[in-house]
């Protein structure tokens, strides 16, 4: 009786044993067959600077062709503030599942790892890179009623108490570094004004409230083909394919030295599954290949990139240590 007893409990322990393994590994097996339907609804893109800014205009135009391709709608939700840093946090910590991106900028992704003390996130360890949009050299754009006609007269007018001011979309942005930049060239008194986002920077700077500001094309040139504002110079050792009449600053400054282009890059929360990333890395380059994309892009003053897909790593680390420098060398910090 008793080894009838230790053979039928020896039995269920075993059946039980095996129903568990088989549970186990079907539990296992829905997140892979989850990631074979990817995507199975609606994606989020986070744009951390607010509607109508340059990089929510990127976004658009790279959200309506991928969501086409995915066939799955790409919803661009604006996540304003902190020059970035407030959005940018928002992806960092949203689920790592696919469904929820980031159109991160030289901005979030570069510059705040040092202008910030305190960044809430890490730009290398939190995220993984997609795919490089495109790349953009600022334009510095002053109101078209300013008597600031040229770089000379900017130069001359900071050299006269109260000197000038600039505006930005933010502390720690490519447009204020590239103030920055521009004040150590010129010399005079160059007083930076952050902003929320880009959009109220830019309406100060037409209505004189600020002197002039630097920022990407995408954003001032309807501006300036309303008349409203007026191109002194572009950032980039290359003219701007969106401006090709403006005059680098580097053709107007004494010794050159002005090389400062921004960058968009799209992101997903570190830890997403690799064949999401895959499926989502193979959507941006198809896209990026596309005539008509690389035309709305080149519209918007955003140039093709030279990087290569599997360099984006080490393209990031050399835009930190970059962008560190510059910061240092301005003394401009975030607590």
């Amino acid at each position: 009786m008793k080894t009838l007893r230790a053979e039928t409990a020896t039995r269920t322990f075993w059946h039980t044993l095996t129903a568990l393994a088989c549970g186990a590994a079907m539990l296992m097996a829905l997140p892979a067959a989850a990631q074979g339907d990817y995507p199975s609804r609606p994606i989020k893109m986070i744009v951390p600077f607010g509607a109508g800014t340059s990089t929510d205009t990127v976004a658009r135009i790279l959200a309506d062709a991928m969501g086409k391709s995915l066939k799955q709608p790409i919803i661009v939700e604006n996540k304003a503030g902190g020059g970035g840093s407030i959005g940018t946090d928002f992806s960092a910590r949203a689920p790592a599942d696919g469904y929820t991106l980031v159109m991160g900028t030289v901005g979030t992704h570069a510059i705040n790892k040092t202008m910030y003390r305190k960044l809430p996130y890490d730009p290398i360890r939190d995220f993984a890179p997609l795919g490089l949009i495109g790349q953009t050299p600022t334009l510095l754009v002053v109101s078209a009623d300013s008597p600031l006609k040229s770089l000379k007269d900017l130069k001359a007018a900071a050299a006269k108490p109260p000197g000038v001011s600039f505006a930005s979309a933010g502390n720690g942005t490519s447009g204020h570094l590239a103030g920055e930049l521009l004040k150590s060239k010129l010399g005079g008194e160059m007083v930076h004004i952050p902003y929320k986002e880009g959009g109220m920077a830019m309406s100060d700077v037409m209505s004189g409230q600020a002197h002039f500001m630097f920022y990407h094309p995408a954003a001032v040139m309807p501006h300036i083909k309303a008349g409203k504002m007026r191109a002194l110079g572009s950032s980039g050792a290359q003219r701007s394919s969106a401006a090709p009449d403006v005059p680098t600053i580097n053709e107007q400054v004494p010794g050159g030295g002005f090389d400062l282009v921004a960058w968009f890059m799209l992101y997903a929360p570190s830890g997403t599954p690799t064949p999401v990333l895959e499926k989502l890395r193979n959507t941006v380059n198809a896209v990026l290949a596309s005539p008509e994309i690389a035309s709305k892009l080149a519209a918007q003053g955003v140039e093709k990139s030279t990087v290569k897909p599997a360099d984006l790593g080490s393209f990031s680390l050399r835009e930190i240590s970059k962008w560190a420098e510059l910061v240092k060398r301005s003394g401009a910090q975030v607590d």
